[in-house]
């Protein structure tokens, strides 16, 4: 069925969710993990002062060791459960695309990532990874969402009956 599936991991809560039902996913199908964080450079805007110091390459040796961190967690859990996986962190401007070019490399066969489900302004606000990843892709994506909450706004109508 599939043979290495890649799950994108930012440490969010909603990746964590996703990447624990990718390692439930490859242990039934026999299948390994590719662990991939992306590390996305923050634009520099100085202050109106100009007196703030700011060193961008410690600020991308930071965001590159917590992508690390979190593929390496990603890989503790799935070593865990009987799961090989290798472990992948890089740097992009377009985390979409980062991913899309590791399934590639790498040879994965599905993709799967979590996703906030945000809809409205705040997608259009916020930008969707997911929705890039959804159209940019070379292989299947698997989405998960979060569980709604019970009695919450964000709840979906009751289906018709």
């Amino acid at each position: 069925m599939y043979r290495r599936i890649l799950v994108p991991t930012d440490g969010s809560p909603v990746s964590e969710l996703a990447a624990d039902a990718a390692i439930d996913f490859a242990r039934a199908c026999g299948s390994e993990i590719v662990a991939l964080s992306v590390a996305v450079p923050e634009p520099a805007f100085q202050s109106l002062e100009g007196a703030v110091p700011w060193d961008p390459g410690l600020q991308m040796d930071l965001m590159m060791k917590q992508a690390e961190e979190f593929a390496n967690a990603l890989a503790g859990r799935a070593s865990k459960a009987g799961v090989p996986c290798t472990t992948v962190a890089s740097c992009a401007l377009d985390p979409a695309e980062a991913i899309g070019d590791v399934a590639r490399e790498r040879g994965c066969d599905l993709i799967v990532m979590g996703s906030h489900g945000r809809r409205g302004l705040s997608r259009l606000l916020a930008g969707s990874v997911t929705q890039g990843v959804l159209a940019y892709a070379p292989v299947p994506v698997m989405v998960l969402r979060p569980p709604l909450e019970e009695g919450g706004a964000g709840r979906r109508p009751a289906a018709p009956a």
